[in-house]
């Protein structure tokens, strides 16, 4: 994902540039006042590291929260899709050769339109296509019902495609499900804050501590761009690309 990758290169900069600005700013501190430079120091710092720790905390778990109900939600439409294919043997046989076609070009659809992702409008158009097909498969559908005319079939077969049918809205509003805008821009803000004050403390050293002022930006970077590829996992480094197979196999048992 590029804009993640932007946003974490950019805060490594911004969080090592920034210690480096709460040094000096702790180095002319101590020059003008040497024993009263960090008196209450302490209790300012635990408190805003203590409320980054709490931000990073909350963005990660629910992140990893949405990753694995994306991949649940991966296995629900595998599963719905499967049994009211299957059901279409309650079907009259005449009716059967049509929907069958129309439940691969189904699946088929449903398979692109996460394949397309990386470009929404072609993911968009792919969609709606999608969406075409599972509305001619409900009007054969209850065509066939009503040929058929026995309620158990009827209830059997419509129930199967109302779950199809639901588990389509349900996987496209999780794809829109993210934290606001504001909560990146405060974890961000919060962690050049957390940069300052760290900055800040290393004021005493005479030398720069480059160990300590990479790995404490490199972390935070790091830790702001997993969250960001949990929040998208279609486009970064961690994908529910795999659980896509899921569907494959269904598509693949439509003989």
């Amino acid at each position: 994902m590029r804009y993640a990758v932007v946003l974490a290169a950019g805060l490594f900069v911004g969080m090592f540039v920034v210690l480096e600005l709460g040094r000096r700013i702790g180095i002319r501190r101590i020059a003008a006042d040497p024993e009263g430079a960090h008196a209450g120091a302490g209790t300012v710092d635990g408190a805003v590291f203590a409320l980054m720790g709490l931000l990073i905390a909350f963005t990660f778990s629910g992140a990893a929260s949405r990753f694995d109900v994306r991949k649940q939600q991966v296995v629900e439409e595998a599963n719905d899709i499967g049994t009211a294919y299957l059901r279409i043997d309650l079907l009259p046989a005449e009716t059967q050769p049509a929907l069958r076609d129309l439940f691969r070009k189904y699946v088929d659809s449903r398979l692109a339109t996460y394949r397309k992702i990386r470009d929404l409008s072609e993911a968009k158009a792919e969609l709606d296509r999608s969406i075409a097909v599972q509305g001619e498969i409900w009007s054969r559908s209850v065509e066939a019902c009503r040929a058929a005319n026995q309620p158990a079939t009827t209830t059997l077969m419509l129930s199967a495609l109302n779950a199809m049918i639901d588990i389509v809205t349900t996987r496209t509003a999780a794809t829109k499900m993210h934290p606001p805008a504001i909560i990146f821009a405060m974890l961000v803000v919060l962690a050049l804050g957390c940069a300052l004050l760290a900055g800040n403390g290393m004021a005493a050293a005479r030398t720069r501590d480059w160990t300590r002022m990479l790995a404490f930006a490199a972390v935070m970077a790091v830790t702001v761009y997993v969250i960001l590829d949990l929040e998208y996992p279609r486009v970064g480094l961690i994908r529910v690309d795999a659980i896509d197979q899921l569907l494959v196999d269904v598509r693949n048992s439509m003989k």
